[in-house]
């Protein structure tokens, strides 16, 4: 994988302490057009399941985000299940969507996630 710039390692780390703060199974971070960054951990309620990458983007669309500079998944699982993807592609169909492990090394990344 190529080297990250430092707004996307910003995201690795910002999703790497998401999911470690809570011992979750996912952490992600996304960064919206004015370059905020939205972290968030997986939501495992009785009444309400959310990826870490659907939480990450409610927190930046209910802050006002109107779209997506990039995306990164922190996960043990070798892919971003279809409705993260697709939350992904309904504010930025070329948006970067990075999976890293633990350690924050990228597992995959994708430039288009349409």
């Amino acid at each position: 994988m190529p080297e990250l710039d430092q707004e996307d390692a910003k995201l690795v780390n910002l999703a790497r302490s998401a999911r470690a703060r809570i011992g979750a199974p996912e952490g992600a971070a996304v960064r919206d057009g004015e370059g905020r960054s939205y972290a968030a951990a997986t939501v495992n309620l009785p009444s309400l399941h959310l990826t870490a990458l659907q939480a990450a983007i409610a927190a930046a669309v209910s802050a006002g985000a109107g779209g997506l500079e990039a995306a990164v998944v922190v996960t043990d699982s070798s892919g971003v299940d279809d409705g993260s993807v697709a939350a992904v592609r309904d504010l930025a169909p070329h948006a970067p969507l990075l999976i890293a492990d633990a350690e924050g090394n990228v597992t995959w990344a994708s430039h288009d996630v349409s």
